[in-house]
């Protein structure tokens, strides 16, 4: 089925004569029939091994697989001897195909829906089908799995016990470069998306607006060319400018120092260093003041005095 194919009709004209089988290490096995429902299957992000076999279960049984890309779940299904119809639904048909696709759940069917990869609904379609479908009054369970959030952050070596997913930051350098002064005040591991055409003015706007924080650039999880950069901001924003930028981003980033601690002298001076080689002292203090959560007039006093001691006349 090609992407813009309308959804396959009644459940018993579309799936009646199928085997619901999948095949696993060259076994043939058959899967067990699926009450009604809607179910959120987690696809592998890349390794066609991370899929558990729950999820390969609900592929093979359901009645139908919604997803972005038939092409792309469709070599998914063929490596597993899965025979399931697909259905487009993404973006540009959601608003179409999302009746459609209730009424099937109204028949009694049992519909999957998968992402390109990873687990559905993160920075991909499905929030309002999922909405619908359960104010309906429909089944609507997940069949957890890969995720290229959880891949990242605990491969990243940053703090795990609270983050922020952000997803993909603005195209625009003016609309990116505000977001991220107001991600500088969440108070958590940040996690963002990012194309590798964009990359590098994502690092460098992130080290302008966040500061020498620690940060991982994860490229390519569970692939054959998978990579993981680790470093402050500033070296990462550097290194992008040299290294490989196909394939998919996710940058994991260290929280701010916490408001609630005194900030060593020490660390508060490298900041404002770092904040006065790109703007002025009202700037670099300003910037500071947001990441420590420090008194501004206190930050405002050791800007000058760096200033001075630098011979920095922009502090007039």
């Amino acid at each position: 089925m090609r992407r813009g194919q309308s959804i396959p009709a009644n459940p018993q004209t579309a799936a009646g004569s199928r085997s619901k089988r999948y095949v696993l290490a060259g076994q043939a096995l058959e899967a067990e029939p699926l009450p009604a429902g809607l179910y959120l299957v987690a696809t592998p992000i890349g390794n066609l091994s991370d899929i558990t076999l729950r999820a390969l279960a609900t592929l093979a049984g359901a009645d139908l697989i919604a997803c972005e890309d038939t092409r792309v779940t469709r070599n998914l299904l063929t490596h597993y001897g899965i025979a399931t119809p697909l259905a487009p639904y993404h973006d540009h048909n959601a608003a179409s195909a999302r009746p459609k696709i209730l009424t099937r759940l109204a028949e009694g069917a049992a519909i999957a829906l998968v992402s390109d990869a990873g687990t559905p609904l993160i920075s991909d379609p499905g929030y309002k089908l999922v909405r619908e479908a359960a104010a309906a009054g429909h089944m609507v369970t997940a069949i957890p799995g890969a995720s290229s959030v959880l891949t990242a952050i605990s491969s990243s070596g940053l703090p795990t016990d609270r983050f922020f997913f952000e997803g993909f930051l603005p195209a625009s350098a003016g609309k990116r470069q505000s977001r991220i002064a107001e991600l500088a005040r969440i108070p958590a591991t940040l996690v963002l998306f990012e194309s590798g055409n964009r990359i590098s003015a994502a690092l460098a706007d992130l080290a302008a607006g966040l500061g020498s924080r620690e940060a991982a650039v994860c490229r390519e999880l569970t692939k054959l060319h998978e990579e993981i950069r680790r470093g402050d901001l500033a070296t990462l924003a550097a290194e992008a400018l040299q290294r490989e930028t196909r394939g998919e981003f996710v940058i994991v980033i260290a929280p701010p120092a916490k408001a609630t601690e005194p900030t060593a002298a020490e660390a508060v001076d490298a900041l404002l260093r770092n904040a006065l080689t790109r703007g002025s002292v009202k700037d670099a203090v300003d910037e500071v003041a947001a990441m420590t959560g420090l008194k501004r007039r206190d930050v405002y006093q050791r800007a000058l005095a760096l200033a001075n001691d630098a011979g920095d006349d922009r502090a007039g």
